[in-house]
């Protein structure tokens, strides 16, 4: 006889509520078109998206959990690992590094004493390397949550540090 075990990661009853209205959007057996949200949902509320609150979703869209990773995986929004108070995600592709880029992401990575992917010791920052944040012509650019931040210098990077450490 096996016990049904309850997951440890769960919605708290709102975002259940909101996850349902969600779901309910989509026909019968289409379900799995609420994967983007449910996963907003699920990092708004963790942090993160850890691999057991992705199966707890998969659960709620009856899909498998590897449906759940697969789009967790690939798009840069979801921090599949814990991340810092703030996530800086800068572009690394060659418009923005024709602009100076490379320079001004010395400068961060030095400013933090991290490197991309790394956190900082107070878990305040965490650097996050992406492909195109779709600002070729404001570049260099790095965005933090919702936030560009365009035609860096080391000087506004400064200034946009002290400003988030506040």
């Amino acid at each position: 006889m096996t016990t049904e075990t309850k997951p440890t990661i769960q919605f708290t009853p709102d975002r259940l509520e909101k996850a349902k209205e969600i779901i309910a959007r989509y026909p019968e057996g289409r379900q799995k078109s609420a994967l983007l949200p449910l996963l907003h949902l699920l990092q708004e509320q963790e942090g993160w998206t850890p691999a057991e609150g992705m199966d707890y979703v998969a659960g709620l869209l009856q899909i498998e959990p590897i449906e759940v990773y697969e789009v967790a995986t690939f798009y840069t929004m979801f921090h599949i690992n814990p991340v810092g108070k703030h996530v800086i995600e800068y572009c690394r592709t060659g418009p923005c590094c024709l602009m100076g880029g490379e320079e001004v992401y010395a400068h961060l990575r030095q400013r933090l004493g991290i490197e991309a992917g790394q956190t900082t010791v107070d878990g305040q920052f965490t650097i996050k390397e992406v492909e195109c944040l779709a600002a070729c012509g404001m570049g260099p650019v790095f965005q933090v949550r919702e936030k560009y931040y365009t035609n860096l210098t080391n000087e506004r990077v400064d200034e946009i540090i002290d400003e988030l450490s506040k």
